[in-house]
């Protein structure tokens, strides 16, 4: 292992070939000569560019449609060998081994072409064998061999290479070859999730998860918390894909409670009319349908105007002027929609730390995605709860029935409440939450809180009642005892959705029945640690 490595022939094999001819020529211009494989090339001599085919170096020419062009030991011999071990450099000479000093190769994009829907025989022939393998092999003997495999550190390789008359230095080989290994690492982790999937394998043996870095941030949840924001290739609309208009650097906070907001408010489908989310520590505050989006907005907000002070908005629809001038009358950390129209960005523009995150489109709801959470020495895998309850499915199974509008906003809290951290009680009126119980270690507790906060907006409006008075009541999971619906009843509730299964449903529904509410199961429960 030398210190310096001085980089005289380098080996160029780019699927992505963005920057590939300016490169090509700032390593000829710097006395490197170039071999290149296929489209690469080709690309490179039509630039004028003085290049070698590795298929003449081989002896052997590309085959089997390209499967089979670099596996070869003149290919990896060039790039294994140690140049200050003797017996390595005998083996060069007696086998007419020439060293490869620098390695650019990005891989077939096998990520896109599963993102694109392609079918299985499509996406196992984009899955690059050769590649790895050079990058694998140049990335081990980081002591001599300088490997890149992302566009963006081209001007990084060149710089260093001025900086060092023609080399590399270990320190900068070393953070390339760890760039190197976590992109095959996150290439085999696409390809392995991928198969696991279209094989119908729900419980891999093994399971690899891989991310890009998209953001170091400031620090975690906490300031003495280190933290970075990493995308998994999915391209599910939201904060990961959103294009950031305006404001400060987002916090890891920020990033949590956006998702938490996006993902809500796509429940309710923009062709049915305007919907509003705020969001705080990621539990809704607010969510709101209207017939206009700035009547949603303002029905979300007035449901609790105390947590929405600093909280995040989600629309499902464009953001117009009349929603922004009206968002801007308190402090608001993030806005994320699909859209925005130029008087709205130009009424945000006069709040400079407001952050605006456009997104050109809404999550998939009902779209099935893995989701994940770190354990002590473990992870837990599910499914993203993406269950939903149509009308027809509900079962009512009180005496009294819902009447129409009950049961619009029965559906309604329902999709909040799939939203909430457990235990939840949601309560909703006219289309727009009233009240909302989080997080409570019981469900007697989530209801209480809920009351409690319905009756503080009936002060803040200057309501002569609660707002939950008349109000369509849901949790998240059954009722285990009949005193949280009791609760609700009190608060005014005259109808309840939950999941129902407790083995005292029977008293929950003769208590139900009893109040005189309607009371529908869903079969479904929405649990949210």
């Amino acid at each position: 292992m030398t210190d310096m490595t001085p980089i005289r022939r380098a080996l160029i094999s780019v699927s992505d070939k963005t920057g590939l001819i300016d490169l090509g020529k700032a390593l000829s211009e710097r006395g490197v000569d170039l071999l290149s494989t296929g489209g690469s090339a080709k690309a490179l001599r039509d630039a004028g560019l003085t290049v070698t085919d590795v298929a003449d170096v081989t002896g052997f020419p590309e085959m089997m449609d390209g499967r089979v062009k670099t596996l070869h030991p003149k290919v990896h011999g060039g790039l294994l060998a140690l140049r200050d071990n003797a017996d390595h450099v005998a083996a060069m000479d007696e086998h007419g081994i020439g060293p490869i000093d620098l390695l650019v190769v990005n891989l077939y994009p096998f990520e896109a072409t599963v993102a694109a829907g392609a079918d299985y025989d499509t996406c196992i022939e984009n899955i690059d064998i050769g590649g790895p393998a050079m990058i694998r092999a140049a990335a081990k003997n980081h002591g001599d061999v300088t490997v890149v495999v992302d566009v963006a550190d081209y001007d990084t390789l060149l710089g260093d290479m001025d900086q060092h008359n023609g080399a590399t230095c270990p320190k900068f080989r070393k953070k390339l070859a760890q760039i190197a290994y976590a992109r095959t690492g996150a290439y085999d982790a696409a390809v392995s999730n991928w198969m696991a999937d279209a094989i119908g394998v729900e419980t891999p043996r093994r399971r690899a998860f891989a991310g890009e870095l998209k953001q170091t941030l400031r620090y975690g949840e906490n300031s003495h918390q280190q933290a970075a924001f990493y995308t998994d290739g999915s391209n599910r609309p939201g904060v990961a894909t959103a294009q950031q208009m305006q404001g400060k650097e987002l916090s890891y906070n920020n990033i949590n409670d956006t998702d938490a907001a996006f993902e809500l408010v796509a429940e309710f489908d923009p062709a049915n009319g305007p919907a509003c989310a705020i969001i705080k520590h990621a539990n809704p505050c607010g969510v709101a349908v209207g017939d206009s989006l700035v009547g949603a907005y303002q029905k979300a907000f007035d449901c609790d105007r105390t947590s929405a002070f600093g909280g995040i908005v989600a629309l499902n629809q464009p953001l117009d002027a009349a929603t922004a001038s009206k968002i801007v009358e308190i402090f608001t950390e993030v806005v994320i929609a699909p859209g925005a129209s130029d008087e709205a960005k130009q009424i945000f523009a006069a709040k400079k730390n407001l952050r605006l995150l456009l997104t050109d489109g809404l999550p998939d709801p009902r779209k099935p995605i893995v989701a994940h959470k770190q354990v002590a020495g473990g992870m837990l895998v599910q499914d993203k709860d993406v269950g939903s309850v149509a009308a027809e499915e509900l079962k009512v199974v009180t005496k009294k029935a819902p009447t129409e509008q009950e049961m619009a906003d029965l559906q309604f809290a329902w999709k909040v409440a799939k939203h909430v951290k457990s235990n939840a009680i949601v309560y909703v009126k006219d289309g727009a939450t009233v009240g909302v119980g989080a997080g409570q270690m019981s469900r007697l507790d989530s209801a209480n809180v809920a009351a409690a906060k319905a009756g503080r907006m009936a002060e803040e409006l200057g309501l002569s009642e609660s707002p939950a008075k008349g109000s369509a009541v849901a949790s998240d999971a059954f009722f285990p005892f009949a005193d949280g619906l009791l609760e609700a009843a009190a608060a005014g509730g005259k109808c309840v959705i939950q999941p129902g299964g407790s083995m005292r449903d029977q008293e929950v529904i003769d208590a139900a029945d009893e109040a005189g509410l309607a009371m529908v199961f869903t079969g479904m429960r929405h649990f949210r640690h």
